[in-house]
């Protein structure tokens, strides 16, 4: 009997789908299911684009307990730490009432980009999400 696909390799599969549609296929173009701030703080090397996009919470065996609001400033540094001189982290959540520790992230240029990325059938209802730009300054 097949294993039932995760929702995590579900949505990795997407994302690699999605990169190969707009050209960005090869090594340089890696996707991963992994705790994030362990993953950065192992990481090596500059990033162009960090698509953050982390769980509410998270409860897994495999990783330390994960809160988005108590943890997304030790997340956001961390991309910050890596991230090229012109590069870009998407920030995105689904936390209805998610604030954003803008005064602890002063290294960062930021952008709510919510306006933007609400399809029209969505439009009565803008805390589906909440997708914010940033950029080191």
């Amino acid at each position: 009997m097949a294993r039932a696909a995760r929702p995590s390799d579900i949505y990795l599969d997407g994302a690699g789908r999605n990169l190969a549609r707009n050209g960005f296929t090869g090594a340089a173009h890696k996707r991963a299911q992994a705790d994030t701030i362990a993953w950065l703080e192992a990481c090596r090397g500059s990033l162009d684009l960090v698509f953050d996009d982390p769980p509410t919470f998270s409860n897994s065996k495999r990783a330390e307990d994960f809160d988005l609001q108590r943890d997304h400033v030790r997340q956001l540094q961390l991309c910050g730490e890596h991230l090229a001189p012109d590069g870009v982290i998407a920030f995105h959540n689904n936390v209805r009432r998610f604030r954003l520790d803008a005064g602890a992230l002063a290294g960062f240029e930021v952008r709510e980009i919510t306006c933007a990325t609400i399809p029209p059938d969505f439009a009565r209802d803008q805390k589906i999400h909440q997708p914010f730009e940033r950029r080191l300054r």
